[in-house]
């Protein structure tokens, strides 16, 4: 068994990030483009404002027969914004996730999102015989 001492060591690099003001085709576009399941959303400053997940985009976004052009992110993600450190130790990113029930967990750097951490990765890192790290590990399917 691995076990990674940072969150940088086992974090998704280079997230796709967009503005509020994209629409969820933008997003949806862009996770379709990248085999992806969320991108983050960055406000009129390029801060991280949150993150936008396919699950969100469905249930928040479309739900109630909105029209997914006239729908922006800053209408549909959370406004909870939890995040760690990427020199942050890997159990910080595993506290904050079962604290707050989270699947994904941005990544931050001197104030700039650097990437993504997600249960899968962290499987992968702890158990990589583990059913969970399997299916992260396979290629996505169409």
């Amino acid at each position: 068994m691995t076990t990674a001492q940072l969150v940088r060591d086992v974090m998704t690099a280079n997230p796709v990030c967009l503005p509020d003001t994209a629409s969820l085709i933008e997003a949806a576009e862009q996770m379709s483009q990248r085999n992806i399941g969320d991108v983050l959303v960055l406000d009129a400053d390029g801060r991280l404002e949150g993150i936008v997940t396919d699950r969100d985009i469905v249930v928040r976004g479309l739900a109630g027969g909105r029209e997914p052009a006239s729908v922006h992110l800053h209408d549909i993600v959370s406004d909870r914004l939890v995040m760690v450190g990427a020199d942050e130790p890997v159990t910080a990113a595993v506290d904050l996730m079962r604290e707050h029930a989270l699947r994904r967990l941005p990544v931050t750097a001197d104030g700039r999102a650097v990437g993504i951490v997600s249960l899968g990765d962290l499987a992968v890192d702890r158990d990589p015989n583990s059913a969970l790290a399997d299916i992260s590990d396979a290629p996505p399917s169409a």
